[in-house]
């Protein structure tokens, strides 16, 4: 014989899936809301990556440029280079001389004779410089006040790569990253609110429907926790069931838009790369949906059974 315990989990597990069916109608508005919500935690999740690895290929290129006067001698260059790997900031720093830098130059405009024609006509006029990687972007303020110091403005021929317009466009790539990070999780926290909120008027609707059964259950002595029970088990179906519409709306939506836009970028938001991380995570994400909708509904529902028992037990 199966043990008492198992008997009352198998008739609120049983309970719960009846439930689902007969508040399908009250269920639905619950469902999709979960559905909204879930569907944008799964972009929020997918963009963040697809933005982190847009920027990332972006910042790789971002570094700042020492340009130094002809004057500059080589022990100099060596002191300077090794002072500036010392900064915690940098990743690498490398010496261009003149000669390279002229040879950068022409390889670059290869296609363009009058660029070749005006430059070959003086003597080289590019300056040596030492281009300088840094280890977080976003600091990049701090190897710009190590190279503002006196002793080190000595030795350049022209304002540093950041400064102007260009360090302006940094900043904004900076600012822009941490705007869509924060916004994407405030408007996360806000849908999961209304989400449960819609749940929780959901579960109560639905006691108030069945009050008069649940005063009687309470009266022939069933426990808090098997008539909390069914409605716990009813939501965490609403959660899955939320999650499984929101995975088919985003895999639909990738779908379309990678053949339409033929896998393209569109701004920052790389559409191929996008639907390459959704596949090759499609497991995790699944996971993550199913355990995110579960928890929700279970919580709504907890939190709505339990001001009921509570009124019912007065």
């Amino acid at each position: 014989m199966k043990d008492h315990k198992y008997i009352t989990l198998e008739r609120i597990i049983k309970n719960g899936f009846i439930n689902f069916g007969r508040n399908v109608w009250l269920a639905i508005a619950a469902i999709a809301m979960m559905a909204i919500t879930l569907t944008i935690l799964l972009f929020a999740i997918i963009a963040n990556s697809t933005f982190t690895h847009t920027i990332s290929d972006l910042t790789s290129h971002i570094d700042v440029v020492e340009y130094l006067k002809d004057s500059t001698t080589q022990q100099q260059v060596n002191t300077q280079l090794k002072q500036l790997k010392a900064l915690p900031n940098v990743a690498s720093a490398a010496y261009t001389s003149k000669v390279d830098a002229l040879k950068t130059y022409e390889q670059q405009n290869a296609n363009n004779p009058t660029l070749l024609a005006a430059i070959s006509e003086t003597d080289n006029p590019l300056p040596a410089s030492i281009t300088i990687k840094p280890v977080d972007p976003d600091k990049l303020q701090d190897i710009q006040d190590f190279l503002n110091k006196p002793n080190q403005k000595a030795l350049q021929s022209d304002p540093t790569s950041y400064s102007g317009d260009r360090k302006a466009a940094i900043d904004n790539i900076t600012a822009a990253t941490h705007f869509f990070q924060q916004a994407g999780i405030i408007g996360i926290i806000i849908f999961i609110v209304i989400s449960m909120l819609i749940i929780f008027n959901t579960i109560r609707m639905a006691i108030f429907n069945r009050r008069d059964e649940l005063i009687i259950m309470r009266l022939l002595g069933a426990s808090t926790s098997y008539i909390r029970g069914p409605f716990v088990v009813e939501t965490m179906l609403y959660g899955a069931a939320a999650a499984a519409i929101s995975l088919i709306v985003v895999w639909s939506l990738f779908k379309i838009a990678s053949s339409t836009l033929q896998a393209s970028s569109l701004g920052l938001l790389d559409i191929g790369y996008s639907n390459n991380y959704f596949s090759r995570h499609s497991v995790s994400i699944l996971t993550i949906q199913l355990m995110v909708g579960i928890l929700i509904g279970a919580a709504s529902s907890l939190i709505a059974t339990r001001r009921y028992l509570k009124f019912n037990r007065q």
